[in-house]
């Protein structure tokens, strides 16, 4: 067995990168870099941040921010959610650089490249460093998994199919219809 050391990155480290693209991510310690989403992926991520925008800004609950946007969880983690929600007592989280601390909801769009290092990875760090809700879209199955990680860190607490609609507490009065997040 040998003892290869494996370099660990900081944030430190992390900011002292070039701006992207390409896009990176600092994932405990380690550095990833994925290639740019698909149009499908872009579409949903457009979706998810009209429809909550516009809600967000009509009944003044706080912010809505969309990827490439870098979320510094840790000294070790800076993660860039595809769209995120900060509500209005959490807003000073929000710095020039980006969020410092937990976003109330984080929304991820798994891509072919990504699956494993969204649902084995980055939902146990937002789960453990505060993030109160995430939604993991599923593209190919049109599936939406609604976490709640003060109910349940490791199971959704409801799978949405493309042809239902939920509620979150996060957005009082909202309404989301999984065919519009779904829409082309």
């Amino acid at each position: 067995m040998s003892n290869v050391a494996v370099e660990q990155f900081t944030v430190a480290d992390y900011r002292a990168m070039p701006e992207g693209p390409p896009y990176y991510q600092l994932v405990e310690g380690e550095l990833i870099m994925a290639p740019s989403p698909g149009s499908f992926h872009q579409d949903i991520a457009f979706n998810i941040a009209f429809l909550l925008r516009r809600h967000v800004t009509r009944h003044r609950l706080g912010k809505i921010c969309i990827a490439p946007l870098d979320v510094y969880l840790s000294d070790l983690t800076v993660l860039q959610p595809d769209v995120l929600f900060l509500s209005t007592r959490n807003l000073g989280l929000l710095q020039a650089d980006g969020v410092h601390g937990a976003p109330d909801l984080v929304v991820e769009i798994i891509s072919p490249s990504n699956g494993s290092l969204e649902k084995k990875r980055k939902r146990p760090l937002y789960a453990r460093h505060g993030v109160r809700e995430e939604w993991l879209i599923e593209p190919e199955l049109e599936q939406i998994h609604r976490y709640d990680f003060a109910a349940d860190p490791v199971k959704p607490v409801r799978i949405v199919d493309s042809d239902e609609s939920f509620e979150t507490p996060l957005l009082p009065g909202l309404v989301v219809k999984a065919s519009a997040v779904f829409q082309r």
